[in-house]
């Protein structure tokens, strides 16, 4: 495969780009034998799935250097 994927930014390290999941506890069925679930967001991205670059300092050591 050749294509490449375009650069979307940094992908959030919690939820390795996945910010939204469907969650079931697995103990009850309804009536007509569904699985209750609940749609959870990632809280580092808040569901984006990508967090910003962090900025970097750079001590003054560095720059006389």
């Amino acid at each position: 495969m050749t294509d490449r994927i375009p650069y979307l930014g940094r992908v959030c390290p919690n939820c390795d780009g996945f910010p939204v999941v469907a969650v079931s506890s697995g103990l009850c069925r309804d009536d007509h034998g569904h699985l209750h679930t609940m749609t959870v967001t990632c809280t580092t991205c808040r569901g984006t799935g990508c967090v910003k670059a962090r900025r970097v300092r750079i001590s003054r050591l560095e720059v006389a250097a």
